[in-house]
């Protein structure tokens, strides 16, 4: 995959990963495994464009939804489906959630750093509004079977918010440091109470899939 050169995203530990190509290693080789051809995917926590260019070049999917809160992250999103001419994602600068509103997002130079929460002892952080939109609603408008979710911690409460009925796989990376857990366990049941079941061959450590059916 072709990534453009940016001084401001592609650099550090980033850059190295990618260089090497390890970057998001184990969520790629999960998604890898449970995604399919005609299928169409939801991606929550865009980034830089990495998965959602991964799962376009490697697959024929449908579509392909992806969601980020960082503003600053959109137009090198575009770029980067662009290079790997990739013609059928749509990109969205928000998030979901329970209800339609908007949320304060903090981005900071460490994009790996950026989150929905300012850091303890953070002085007047610098934030944007960012919107969020009604989960169920969109699962419903995009028809979307297969779901990739890598949000920093939010999954504990966004997942058991979602209709979860409609989708055939799910790839999740945890954040147990921050979910605790009692997140663990409201992700896990949500699926379970979906019809999904853990997929273990496409699970390793913090990065968990659930099938529908092995």
């Amino acid at each position: 995959m072709k990534f453009p050169k940016d001084n401001q995203f592609i650099k550090g530990q980033i850059r190295g990963a990618l260089r090497k190509d390890l970057y998001e290693g184990k969520e790629s080789d999960a998604v890898m495994k449970v995604v399919r051809d005609d299928d169409v995917v939801i991606e929550l926590g865009a980034g830089i464009g990495y998965m959602s260019t991964l799962v376009a070049t490697k697959r024929k999917l449908k579509a392909v939804y992806a969601y980020e809160a960082n503003p600053n992250l959109i137009p090198y999103i575009h770029a980067v489906h662009a290079a790997n001419n990739v013609k059928n994602a749509h990109v969205h600068n928000a998030i979901l959630g329970a209800r339609k509103g908007t949320v304060d997002f903090y981005p900071r130079k460490n994009l790996l750093a950026s989150s929905l929460v300012p850091k303890e002892g953070e002085e007047a952080p610098y934030s944007v509004k960012v919107d969020v939109l009604n989960a169920k609603q969109v699962m419903k408008e995009t028809q979307a079977n297969v779901l990739i979710c890598d949000i920093e911690g939010a999954e504990a409460d966004l997942i058991p918010a979602m209709d979860l009925s409609g989708l055939r796989a799910a790839v999740i990376e945890l954040h147990p440091q921050w979910i605790g857990p009692d997140g663990v366990n409201a992700v896990f049941r949500a699926f379970m109470d979906a019809g999904l079941a853990y997929y273990a061959r496409g699970s390793t450590r913090k990065v968990v899939s659930f099938r529908r059916s092995w």
